[in-house]
């Protein structure tokens, strides 16, 4: 299993980003996929689901109507579209399948 994520960056309060997720070395088109973070001295936090066919999507309520996750099965891809961000938020986001995640890319919401 390998998942490599990407497009994180410093953004202003209130700005956007989207995440990529690269993975391979399973079956992507049928695993239940997640984002997770983790800010600096704090655990592992879930901030998104969705189904293997996309169906079906949840959100931690902090995250509700401003993130939407999204995959592409065709290139094996799972997508973090962040808006509003708040500077609380900053943190190294993971995709995560099954108790596997990637090395995680720095999310840094600073003015």
């Amino acid at each position: 299993v390998q998942l490599v994520e990407s497009g994180g960056g410093l953004v202003q309060p209130g700005g956007s980003l989207r995440l990529s997720c690269a993975a391979s070395g399973f079956s992507f088109r049928s695993a239940h996929m997640s984002w997770v973070r983790q800010a600096p001295g704090k655990g592992l936090e879930w901030v998104s689901s969705i189904r293997s066919d996309g169906s079906n999507t949840d959100y931690a309520d902090s995250v509700k109507g401003r993130f939407t996750i999204a995959r592409d099965n065709a290139k094996n891809t799972l997508y973090l579209q962040m808006n509003s961000l708040k500077s609380e938020e900053a943190a190294v986001y993971y995709c995560k399948f099954s108790t596997y995640r990637g090395q995680g890319t720095q999310v840094t919401v600073s003015s």
